[in-house]
């Protein structure tokens, strides 16, 4: 009896469903510890973005520390040491470490 059950794998007509159960919980578990939170984090760093005036500190993710001059539809002016100015992205603006600036210790 105990032989033909591992031999047939237990399998005696039960629920299919049963089955997909897993593979529905590892999807789920999935979504809210990676899909989501990061999906929140592209919004927080949109609007951070969006919300960047004249006159604001910033640190590029290239690690450029800089003042904003200008700020255009797509693209920042910068000026950073010496007065020298620079246009780039607003893509490539940290949210991570431009909060850093104003938290200086000094």
């Amino acid at each position: 009896m105990i032989n033909t059950l591992l031999m047939t794998g237990g399998a005696t007509g039960g629920n299919p469903m049963g089955q997909f159960i897993p593979l529905i919980l590892i999807i789920v578990v999935f979504y809210f510890f990676m899909i989501r939170p990061q999906l929140k984090k592209s919004k927080d760093q949109k609007k951070f973005r969006e919300n960047i005036a004249k006159g604001d500190k910033i640190v590029t993710i290239g690690g450029i520390h800089a003042k904003i001059v200008e700020v255009q539809e797509k693209t920042f002016i910068i000026e950073v040491e010496g007065g020298h100015k620079l246009k780039i992205e607003k893509s490539a603006v940290s949210m991570d470490s431009s909060s850093l600036i104003g938290s200086d210790p000094k």
